[in-house]
């Protein structure tokens, strides 16, 4: 937007004129600059994301229930919320309810709601998140974490597609897409007994699982400047990006934490930041030590760095196209002949 005022010709104001440009082609065509990476505010250039990312409209057009596995901080949610804003639900809202994060007693109030009366301090009728979630989607967060007890009743819940409030003895009907999402390994967590097996097979209609950030770190660079970004219009910083040691430090790093750790170092290192580039030192502590045989802050280790980070990507790429230099060079976005040379240059 941009606005300009309007002047008589004594130079009085009389008014104001406001333009606007619609940038929609601007922001596509800067996706396809970024590597047509970008899919519903995720972003990757990884092929096991990039089949994710074809699966989710189909799934997005039925109302089967999403099993979605991955570590913490893979963006389990982001996922949900694409299938979500991709259906025919997407103008019904979408309901998060974590099931970790509650004692068993709170987690079946949140979910199935109470009447008055229910239990002590229970004044009023409240509905909980099922009905909260009515024609939209429910996104059920650390699915595994819940108890046998409530297992049951949400299993019931997936089979007939009814429930009963605490307190009340009267059946409701759930128009709800679920989607479900945990970190741990479910069929473990089945033949460990801790897990129902059936509704596991209720969950696990339809399954999407997410690499953690170690196994797609070609990604790093791409998501590192997205989060930058973000940093540099909240805050409105001036840092023109990442000194190369500190992308080095990245492309080394095993990321135990994931994306939501790499989000998190981004945004520690801008708040400390007090040059044109985001330097080692501002980094979280995690990322103080140095590995054998890299060099020092302040050494010239550009080239060094820059190489190493590419010499990453090019093998993960290979290894996922099992040694094919053509498919790989395609999904770097580079010709087969720079690839050619690139290798032998190691």
């Amino acid at each position: 937007m941009s606005t300009a005022l309007l002047r008589n010709h004594t130079g009085e104001v009389v008014g104001g004129v406001e333009s606007f440009r619609d940038l929609t082609l601007v922001e596509e065509l800067r996706k396809a600059v970024e590597g047509r990476a970008t899919f519903h505010r995720m972003t990757s250039a990884n092929h096991r994301m990039r089949e994710i990312f074809q699966l989710l409209p189909l799934l997005a057009q039925s109302d089967s229930t999403v099993l979605i596995q991955g570590e913490s901080g893979t963006g389990k949610e982001l996922m949900a919320r694409a299938i979500h804003e991709l259906s025919s639900r997407a103008r019904k809202p979408m309901v998060t309810l974590n099931c970790g994060a509650l004692p068993d007693t709170l987690l079946e109030a949140e979910l199935f709601g109470h009447k008055a009366g229910a239990f002590t301090d229970a004044r009023r009728d409240r509905k909980g998140r099922i009905a909260a979630a009515e024609g939209g989607t429910l996104f059920l967060d650390e699915i595994g974490d819940i108890s046998p007890a409530l297992q049951v009743r949400l299993l019931r819940v997936l089979q007939e597609r009814t429930y009963e409030p605490l307190g009340s003895n009267d059946s409701m009907k759930a128009n709800v897409r679920f989607i479900a999402a945990t970190h741990r390994d479910l069929r473990a967590e089945v033949r460990e007994g801790r897990f129902r097996e059936d509704l596991f097979y209720r969950l696990n209609v339809m399954q999407i699982a997410i690499p953690p950030l170690r196994e797609r770190k070609e990604d790093i660079p791409a998501l590192a400047k997205r989060f930058l970004d973000r940093q540099i219009a909240l805050h409105g910083r001036q840092i023109q990006g990442f000194a190369p040691e500190v992308m080095d430090r990245f492309m080394r790093h095993n990321w135990p934490g994931n994306i939501r750790e790499l989000e998190n170092a981004v945004e520690h290192a801008c708040v400390l930041c007090r040059h044109d580039q985001i330097q080692v030192s501002e980094l979280p502590s995690s990322f103080g030590e140095l590995a054998a045989g890299e060099p020092t802050q302040g050494q010239p280790a550009s080239s060094k760095n820059l190489r190493s980070q590419e010499r990453v990507m090019i093998q993960a790429a290979l290894e996922r196209h099992g040694g094919n230099r053509t498919a790989a060079a395609k999904e770097l976005g580079i010709h087969t002949t720079t690839l050619w040379r690139k290798l032998r240059r190691e």
